[in-house]
């Protein structure tokens, strides 16, 4: 949360789909349906969508003011509803070739093991410095106050190999950024970057355009969250 993108963040969408409410909650706006990679085909909103926007919590001013949290554990203590998640980006990516999941620490790992299980993909932990135990290729990236990095073990993924990057959250897009990056020195081929929530604070408008974009790369948004930054 409050990172700094320090990429090309193109983020877009048009007209979502399913109705906004202020219920301290996200809002189920599915930011791109049933549509795939570049495609700009407005499908009919998922009914599971709501009960995935009904079951995020939104807590004001944490970590610190200003800041309204999206809060995943509540819809984690729901099974149904996390199934429902999951099943969703299951049935996006089922059938896509892809050989890899990349999940980010440490909410993309709670994702991104059970969508790679489902599709037949591996696993691979995008982690913080100094978690990995064996020889790592790592990113930096800019954050509002400093730097950050993220690892992973050489040899995780093999040239050319699609990949899919997992996340619970898109914000600015800096830490997505640095994952596509990661992955692209390797030699990846990255197919497109899933999220459970995307913030419409971020996007921008444009006709026929209903999905978010980060360096060119596909941001899949299952719902958004209507409250972020006070």
């Amino acid at each position: 949360m409050g990172e700094e993108a320090n990429c090309d963040a193109v983020m877009e969408a048009g007209n979502g789909n399913g109705k906004a409410k202020e219920n301290g909650h996200a809002t189920a706006v599915l930011a791109m349906p049933d549509v795939k990679a570049d495609d700009a085909v407005v499908a009919p909103a998922d009914p599971r969508l709501q009960g995935i926007s009904d079951a995020i919590r939104v807590v004001p001013h944490f970590p610190k003011q200003g800041i309204m949290f999206n809060d995943i554990t509540t819809l984690l203590l729901r099974p149904g509803v996390f199934k429902d998640a999951v099943d969703m980006f299951v049935e996006r990516y089922r059938g896509m070739g892809i050989a890899a999941v990349a999940g980010i620490e440490a909410r993309g790992f709670i994702f991104g093991p059970a969508i790679a299980l489902a599709i037949g993909a591996k696993f691979i932990p995008l982690r913080k410095p100094k978690k990995l135990p064996g020889e790592v290729i790592s990113e930096t990236y800019v954050l509002e106050y400093g730097t950050d990095c993220l690892e992973m073990h050489v040899g995780a993924i093999e040239p050319r190999e699609r990949v899919l990057i997992v996340d619970d959250l898109v914000a600015t897009g800096g830490t997505l950024c640095a994952a596509i990056n990661l992955m692209e020195r390797a030699g990846a081929d990255v197919v497109e970057c899933a999220c459970l929530i995307g913030l419409p604070k971020f996007k921008q408008l444009g006709p026929m355009q209903d999905f978010y974009k980060l360096n060119g790369k596909p941001v899949y948004v299952l719902v958004e969250s209507l409250e972020y930054e006070k």
